[in-house]
């Protein structure tokens, strides 16, 4: 397969660690050409980390980059709809952090854009990718835990500092950025949309949620329960219970330690960078994803098998309800 070029937009954090991922390929395989920012300081310090030879003030001009193949979004979430449609119109296949956008409304704009140019388009669901999700996957469908019964999931984490989850203006709250986590973990298990969502939870003086706690039930009659909370740490361990066993995943959402049905522990290494220093935890594996970009863009395909456009579709649709018997409201819905 030929080198992936990527452009990346905007030079945060986030950014930061998916650069430090696709330092553990070859330059055959992966390709940061260049980088934009709203300031061009900002993307001159970021392009000097990972050795990025094109940097560029605003977003239009990483849309018209010639040189560029796929942008990784790692902007606000309230910019995503905007940045992602421009990369579209450029010609650009995109990578979008999660949540795709803000609500289900924008992410249909968004999917159908990329149907139009036949582009590729992906929510950047990076969990999916990891080594061990792959053998969850492969337990379920090989019959190994029996008929799934129940899923149990807690994401708890301290970010009661970070504006970006705790300010409404930006599109903040649990559900949007951990809970995301624990819906496509319930989505992936099940792999149907819920007959019934039930939330509750907390919500702060900017009027978004700290605190959930949510059950979803299936049509096979399975329920997936799962609890977030963005002012404390939970056990952030996912359980999965069939009829014949039970496995869990820890740190469920990029997990190299799985409790396997036959209560055996297995562990995986990630691989280490060559540039950058990661932020977040375990961001090495964010370098999973890129390579079912490239692969599937490779193969001219539009959308991932594991993280299809109508899995995020989904998968807005729960945010959005959930959100909606919370009491949280952006001035985009």
């Amino acid at each position: 397969m030929a080198p992936l070029r990527w452009g990346i937009a905007s030079a945060g954090k986030i950014s930061n660690d998916f650069c430090a991922a696709l330092s553990t390929y070859s330059q055959d395989d992966h390709q940061v050409v260049a980088v934009a920012a709203r300031s061009l300081e900002d993307a001159k310090e970021f392009a000097e980390t990972f050795n990025i030879p094109r940097t560029h003030e605003g977003y239009q001009k990483l849309a018209q980059d010639p040189e560029v193949d796929v942008v990784y979004i790692g902007s606000i979430n309230t910019t995503h709809l905007e940045i992602g449609l421009m990369m579209l119109d450029g010609g650009k296949h995109i990578l979008c952090e999660k949540p795709l956008t803000l609500n289900v409304k924008q992410a249909e704009q968004l999917l159908n854009h990329a149907k139009e140019k036949k582009l590729f388009c992906m929510e950047a669901i990076w969990s999916r990718y990891f080594p061990i999700y792959r053998q969850l996957k492969a337990r379920i469908n090989n019959g190994d835990l029996g008929d799934i019964k129940e899923v149990y999931a807690e994401f708890g984490v301290e970010m009661a500092d970070v504006d970006r989850v705790m300010k409404n203006e930006l599109g903040g709250g649990s559900t949007l950025d951990i809970g995301t986590y624990a819906i496509q973990f319930s989505q992936f298990v099940f792999r149907a949309e819920p007959t019934s969502i039930k939330a509750t939870g907390k919500l702060n003086e900017e009027g978004v949620d700290t605190e959930t706690e949510v059950e979803l039930k299936y049509p096979n009659g399975g329920v997936a329960r799962y609890k977030t909370n963005s002012t404390k740490e939970l056990s952030n361990i996912a359980t999965v219970t069939g009829s014949k066993g039970t496995m869990k995943l820890h740190t469920f959402w990029c997990p190299t330690e799985l409790e396997d049905v036959d209560g055996q522990m297995k562990k995986f290494e990630l691989p280490q960078n060559r540039l950058g220093k990661f932020i977040y935890f375990h961001g090495a594996g964010m370098r999973y994803e890129a390579e079912e970009v490239r692969r599937c863009i490779n193969e001219g395909l539009t959308e991932s098998e594991d993280a299809t456009h109508n899995d995020s579709l989904v998968i807005a649709r729960i945010r959005d309800e959930i959100r909606r018997q919370l009491g949280v409201k952006f001035d985009e819905d």
